[in-house]
């Protein structure tokens, strides 16, 4: 039993995966299924075993790369031993190296843009990422690193709104640099606006600290 039920775990990993790279690749409507039952050496049978539908697949991958996600932000929101603004750097530098790494996120970000999917937009990784950014422009204005006038809401949408935008131009087009650099880029231009003089002065001055990375080891 234990030796079946680790069949099915692989099995059901497999499909996962493949499907993830034609989701990507494709998008939704495109992929097909023949092409994922290859990619996962699955039979037909195995796969509706599993998912009902390429639908139920698909959603199998957006929860996935949300779990990524959040494995992400929960170990960068957990860091004490650095300031909010280095601890956001570090994040947003890990999520470019996740984005790149893990073809499963690449499809979480394609698949939730699709019509299928627009109603799983609140619940979807950007919004787990989104919610990182907040917290951590909360704890900068508590701190008094953020202007008097600056709303921590408004950075959050800022700051969202310009990594998805890095993200989906990394796709259209050759860009030059790596998305971690982009995504800094995206970073230091709000903070310039809306950090206070004194941290904006001191960064100016030293650049950003080398904060680790909060991703496993491949």
């Amino acid at each position: 039993m234990a030796r079946q039920q680790e069949r099915a775990r692989r099995t059901r990993a497999a499909l996962v995966e493949s499907a993830a790279i034609e989701f990507a690749k494709r998008g939704y409507a495109a992929a097909s299924v023949n092409t994922i039952l290859e990619g996962s050496n699955a039979t037909k049978g195995a796969m509706y075993f599993h998912f009902q539908s390429k639908e139920e697949l698909a959603r199998a991958v957006l929860q996935s790369g949300v779990e990524q996600f959040t494995a992400l932000t929960d170990r960068w929101t957990s860091r004490t031993d650095i300031g909010p603004f280095e601890a956001l750097h570090g994040f947003v530098i890990d999520l470019a190296k996740l984005f790149h790494s893990s073809v499963i996120v690449r499809a979480e970000f394609r698949l939730i843009v699709e019509p299928e999917f627009y109603p799983d937009v609140q619940s979807g990784g950007s919004q787990v990422w989104g919610r990182a950014a907040h917290e951590f422009a909360i704890r900068a204005q508590r701190d008094g690193l953020l202007r008097a006038d600056a709303d921590p809401e408004k950075f959050t949408r800022v700051l969202a709104a310009s990594l998805a935008g890095q993200r989906y131009m990394s796709d259209m087009t050759a860009l030059e640099g790596d998305l971690g650099e982009r995504f800094a880029e995206s970073l230091e231009v709000i903070l310039e606006a809306m950090a206070s003089p004194e941290w904006w002065e001191k960064f100016a001055r030293e650049g950003w600290p080398d904060s680790g990375s909060e991703l496993p080891d491949s």
